[in-house]
């Protein structure tokens, strides 16, 4: 599991722990039953608190990315890869709305997100 945390970011920590532990999940890089790390462990590895860790943890298993055992800790849930592609396909609709939104604010065609998209891209 690799997770880079930016200070600076607009994003809330939480966010970012949850957007790269899911994306990790989604292509494959983290395994089905892959185990976290303890809650705990996670915040002093990311010097990060432990509501944080906690609060990306339960949006992981909201999303059912994880799911946790008692006593055990919280593992990648089994997806089949239509499973996989359905829940990434879900998460980003969830953001390009949001996206569209704000780009909408601005008055733009879709015609000029796209080639906005297509310089930053």
């Amino acid at each position: 599991m690799n997770i880079a945390i930016s200070n600076t970011s607009e994003k809330p920590i939480y966010q970012q722990l949850f957007e790269q532990i899911s994306a990790q999940i989604l292509k494959g890089e983290l395994e089905s039953g892959f185990g976290l790390p303890p809650i705990r462990h996670a915040a002093t590895e990311l010097q990060v608190s432990i509501i944080t860790v906690k609060k990306a943890w339960e949006e992981l298993e909201r999303c059912g990315l994880i799911y946790t055992v008692t006593g055990k800790g919280c593992f990648v849930t089994p997806l089949s890869p239509d499973e996989m592609l359905q829940k990434r396909n879900e998460m980003i609709s969830k953001q390009m709305a949001i996206d569209a939104s704000y780009y909408k604010s601005f008055g733009l065609t879709i015609e000029e997100v796209y080639e906005l998209m297509k310089e930053v891209y």
